[in-house]
């Protein structure tokens, strides 16, 4: 990705603000007062550009880039673990890579997802997942991402995410939707 385009959209950070540069995954602070542009806006977290690099903002720092965070989930007092894993896998479907516009489940870097009840009306959720190379310094940012926007949903009280490489990811894994996407249908 070269970062700015003429579809980014132009910020001023209104405060400090904690981001990961792409594709290190080093964190650092944003001062405010930082301009810079937006370059990706999915999933409810953003990739920036700043200063010649590329930088992921979490959804929770939106309100420094001028936007608003994502909404709160929500669960029905009655569902079931049926319901659970739907919004597991819906949550899932937000976890993008900051340099690829498609999401971890599209590009088939999720091979299993499980659900265990420990508890009353509590879940575990387990997920194995992987990544496109096994070098990608983005690899603990997606784990992370998938973790934390798994543990949002209501009655989850842990998400397990481990990282695996066997089978080795390839792009005939990837959705019709993501081959399309990337020029590879």
């Amino acid at each position: 990705m070269s970062g700015f385009s003429l579809s980014s959209e132009p910020f001023t950070l209104a405060r400090d603000c904690t981001a990961v540069m792409v594709p290190q995954g080093e964190n650092v602070t944003l001062p405010a007062g930082q301009v810079g542009y937006i370059t990706q806006a999915l999933g409810g977290s953003f990739t920036v550009y700043v200063e010649g690099n590329l930088f992921r903002i979490a959804g929770n720092d939106a309100d420094a880039l001028g936007k608003e965070p994502p909404p709160p989930l929500e669960l029905g007092a009655d569902a079931s673990d049926a319901d659970v894993e739907q919004l597991a896998w819906q949550q899932l479907r937000t976890v993008f890579d900051p340099e690829i516009p498609i999401n971890v489940v599209e590009l088939g870097l999720v091979y299993d997802l499980s659900l265990e009840a420990v508890g009353t009306e509590q879940r575990k959720i387990y997920v194995k997942m992987t990544l496109t190379a096994p070098g990608c310094g983005m690899g603990d940012v997606l784990i992370d991402d998938a973790r934390t926007k798994l543990e949002l949903i209501p009655t989850v009280v842990e998400a397990d995410v481990d990282l695996v490489f066997d089978p080795p990811w390839n792009h005939s894994m990837m959705s019709d939707a993501a081959k399309l996407e990337t020029g590879m249908l």
